[in-house]
Order: structure tokens, then C-alpha cells, then sequence
């Protein structure tokens, strides 16, 4: 029986020359327990080097003459660029019997093991290709026995229906600002896609962003930037690539624009209850008790949904991603430095930490910027900033007011210098632009990321005079509020 298996072996080894062997000595290796592992190279032969069925481990000479002729045979190996260097063992004829031992041992058994267990492997992934290519054809058949019975593989199962009231004021303004949430009063299994009605589309250039996250974890699903210009100003249908499966959980819209002219986002009939009532963090009369208007479709989980009209795609999949909103804490904000630029020196302090109302003072000065910076504010992740300001007194001139974002641990001052001289940040910082704000309304300013910021970030809060008078112009910035994204749950509140 062993020597069975012995031959059995020898004979699956036998297709792989793994030793090289100078034809001068072929007399020495005929009839050993390694002869079927022996490649010839032929002596004196300087054709290019080629190789057939075999991938040398070690060369093995028996005289002078066989090992130069190998060394020789040996070197033109190189040209093949896939055979690393093999090195040559000079051994003694008169110890044959003991250096094949060895040789045997080389190859059958550490050699032999790695080559059974690569086998090994080859043959599982081969079965786990066919129950692969079995799974999907079953799958297949489940998807053309549902087309055959005509059953519909995407259905719509709620739907808020847009309402004008004459009062309207719009929420175009304030998706511009800020942001617009909506829950789906649906369970997240099955969801497809949803539709967004518009009664009015601009046709300057801008775009509309629409997020879809899970509001328990925070996790993302997918994102969609669309530019007006596919917009049409009636019903907007937004597709998943595959219908939600999973646990059942509750989805979360939030929406926003850019551009210069505001996008007519439609409101639907009023509602009793707060929970499904769409809101923002700026009030707005129009959110009184009003969702969105939209409507919700589903289909069979995992399953990509049928095409419908004006359907556009998720601009990015956010699977494993997390929505994190989180706010400067007061000992962050209380560290605030006045970094400003500026000729003048003022009689009274211009940048100030307001300890009971959580907000910045920058009063700015009739030329150069005023700046307060807070160092490492702006944590790895975030995608985006905002926060309101206001000219906190009734007699107060008109001033503006911007945000910049630069790298932690950079020479905030430089930064402001920067921008006052050249009117635009650096390449590694993100500026908002500047926004007028007087004493009759706050306004909320903006900074969306194109993609998170990779480490944290110092925010510096900017004011300049918009006139030739800055008397009373006590700018007040408050209610920070920042978004990240990351890969790890956090408690989401």
C-alpha cells in the first residue's frame, strides 16, 4: 500500500520538473527517486533559454563539467523574467544516495503539500462557481415567473399629493441656505425609489441634492446630485439601484440646492401629526404641519425596480456610511482667537466668545477683515457647515459675514492675509463667500464639501464693513451646525 501511494505521487509530480540538472549528468539522476523530477538542460546549446512544464527550485551538478555548462544554461534562464534566480548545488557523486533523499524530500513533501493544497483550493472555488451560477438562475427564474403572472415589480404605496396655499411663501430660499427633512412614513423594506414634485424648475444652472439615510443609525443609502437642466416641474421619480432589504427601518430624506435661482420644491395638504411633517433647522411659516409632497414605491427587496418616467439614478451609493450632525461644544467655541487684519486698532474688543447664548461676536472695522479662529474645530469627515448670523442691534449697519475652513495648525492669520490680499483662500481651504447680513432678519450661511475634509480642520469666522459706517455693527454667528460622514455607527439623536 505504500508503495502505492509512493508512485502515486511520484506520478502526479512527475509533470512538474522542479529540479535542474545539466545533461552531462543525466547518468547520475537515471534510476533515483527523482529522476521524474529532472529537467535536462542541454550542454553547449545557446538558443533562447525556454521551458516546458517545469519550474526549477534548485540546480544540482555532479562534476566540474555539468556545473559550468548549468551555470551557463542557468544564466540564460533570466531573459524569461518569470523564473527567479535558481541557485546551483555543487554535490559529492560518492553521497548520491543520501543529497536524493533530501532532493525527494524537497519536493514531495513541503512542495507536494503546497501543490495538493493549491488543488485543494482550485476545487472549491470551482463548486462555489457553480452554486454561484445555480443561485443566480434560480433567481432569474423567480424574476420571469413574476413577469409572467404580470405581477407589477415596483408598485406605489403612499403618496402626499401637492397643495398650493395662497399664503405660500416658498421654501426655495431656505433649500438654499439650508436643509429640507422628510421622514417616509413607509417601512424601509422593499423601498425602490420615491418621487419628488416640483412646480417649478429654474433654467440657470444649480443643483438639486437629495440624500436617503436610515434615521435610527444614521446610515447612508444613497445620493443624488441632479443639475436643473433634468429636472422637469412636475413628478421626479428617484430610483435605487435595488430595492431596500434588510431590517425594517425608517427612512429619512433630506434635500438642498445650489445655484443662483431658487428650485420650486412642492408642499403637500397639511397633516395632524408632527412626525412625518417636513422641517428644517431655520423656521419657516410654510413647514407649519406641511410634508413634501412625494410619493413612495416599493418592490421586491433586493430586486432592481422597472424604469419609469424622468427616473434618475443615485449620483452615489452610501452603503456603510453614516450621517453624523454634531455642534461646537462651549469649551470649543470658547477658545476662539481674534486673528484679524487690519490698519486700525480699535478701542474695544472685536472678537468675543458669548458664553450664555453660545455664539461669536466679530464686530467688523471701516477696512481689513476682523477674524476670530478656533483651532482643530472641524472634525475628519465633514462634509458640510452652517450656522446663522445676525447684526445683533436694531441701529446696527450692515456688515459681511463668511466662513473659512484651513488645515489645523495653520497660521490663521496668513489665511485671513491671504484672502484680504488675493479676494480668495488658499488651495487647502474652503471658503464660503461672502454674505450681507443686517439687524431685520438672520440669514444662514453654508459650506458644502465636495467630498469629507481627511483631518481635522481650524474655522475661522470672517466680518467686513458693507458701508461707510460699521456703528452698532455687532455681528452675532451662532448655532453652529456640522454634518460627517464616517463608517462607524454613533448614536444619532
Amino acid at each position: 500500500m505504500q508503495e502505492l501511494i509512493s508512485s502515486g505521487i511520484g506520478k502526479r509530480l512527475a509533470a512538474r520538473k522542479l529540479i535542474a540538472a545539466s545533461s552531462r549528468d543525466r547518468a547520475s539522476f537515471e534510476g533515483s527517486a527523482v529522476e521524474d523530477l529532472v529537467v535536462y538542460l542541454e550542454a553547449k546549446e545557446h538558443r533562447p533559454a525556454t521551458l516546458q512544464n517545469a519550474f526549477p527550485l534548485i540546480a544540482v551538478a555532479f562534476s566540474d563539467e555539468g556545473e559550468a555548462d548549468l551555470r551557463e544554461q542557468m544564466g540564460l534562464l533570466g531573459a524569461l523574467g518569470t523564473v527567479p534566480a535558481v541557485p546551483v548545488q555543487r554535490l559529492d557523486p560518492a553521497t548520491r544516495s543520501d543529497s536524493f533523499a533530501l532532493l525527494q524530500a524537497l519536493t514531495e513533501g513541503g512542495v507536494g503539500r503546497l501543490a495538493r493544497y493549491s488543488a485543494s483550493i482550485t476545487s472549491e472555488l470551482a463548486i462555489l462557481r457553480r452554486e454561484r451560477e445555480t443561485l443566480l438562475e434560480n433567481y432569474r427564474s423567480l424574476e420571469d415567473a413574476f413577469q409572467a403572472r404580470n405581477w407589477e415589480p415596483v408598485s406605489e404605496v403612499f403618496a402626499h399629493d401637492p397643495y398650493s396655499d395662497p399664503k405660500d411663501e416658498g421654501i426655495g430660499p431656505l433649500l438654499a441656505n439650508a436643509f429640507v427633512e422628510q421622514l417616509l412614513p413607509v417601512s424601509s423594506l422593499g423601498v425602490a425609489g420615491f418621487a419628488l414634485h416640483l412646480h417649478t424648475v429654474p433654467k440657470a444652472s444649480g443643483e438639486l441634492v437629495v440624500a436617503l439615510s436610515y434615521l435610527e443609525s444614521g446610515e447612508g443609502v444613497a445620493e443624488w446630485t441632479v443639475p436643473y437642466a433634468q429636472l422637469v416641474p412636475n413628478w421626479n421619480f428617484f430610483s435605487l439601484p435595488r430595492a431596500c432589504g434588510g431590517a425594517a427601518r425608517t427612512l429619512r430624506l433630506r434635500i438642498s440646492a445650489t445655484g443662483p435661482e431658487t428650485v420650486g420644491l412642492s408642499l403637500g395638504h397639511p397633516i395632524a401629526g408632527e412626525r412625518y411633517a417636513a422641517r428644517a433647522e431655520v423656521p419657516h411659516p410654510d413647514l407649519d404641519l406641511r410634508p413634501l409632497a412625494f410619493r413612495v414605491f416599493t418592490g421586491l427587496p433586493g430586486v432592481k425596480p422597472a424604469s419609469a418616467p424622468n427616473m434618475i439614478a443615485p449620483s452615489n451609493l452610501l452603503e456603510g456610511q453614516f450621517t453624523v450632525d454634531y455642534r461646537l461644544a462651549v469649551d470649543t467655541l470658547s477658545q476662539i482667537a481674534d486673528v484679524s487684519v487690519t490698519p486700525i486698532v480699535p478701542e474695544f474688543q472685536t472678537v468675543r466668545f458669548l458664553e450664555h447664548e453660545h455664539a461669536i461676536v466679530c464686530h467688523p472695522l471701516p477696512s481689513g477683515i476682523s477674524a476670530g479662529a478656533i483651532s482643530r474645530a472641524v472634525e475628519p469627515g465633514t462634509i458640510s457647515f452652517s450656522a446663522s448670523a445676525i447684526i445683533d442691534h436694531p441701529q446696527g449697519a450692515p456688515a459681511a459675514v463668511s466662513f473659512l475652513l484651513a488645515p489645523a495648525n495653520s497660521n490663521a492669520r496668513s489665511e485671513v492675509a491671504e484672502l484680504a490680499r488675493k479676494g480668495a483662500a488658499k488651495p487647502s481651504a474652503y471658503f464660503s463667500g461672502w454674505r450681507e447680513v443686517s439687524s431685520k432678519q438672520p440669514i444662514n450661511i453654508n459650506i458644502q464639501l465636495e467630498e469629507p475634509v481627511r483631518g481635522p480642520m481650524d474655522l475661522m469666522i470672517l466680518s467686513r464693513a458693507v458701508a461707510d459706517s460699521v456703528d452698532f455693527s455687532w455681528l452675532k454667528v451662532s448655532g453652529f451646525r456640522l454634518v460627517k460622514q464616517s463608517t462607524e455607527a454613533a448614536d444619532v439623536r
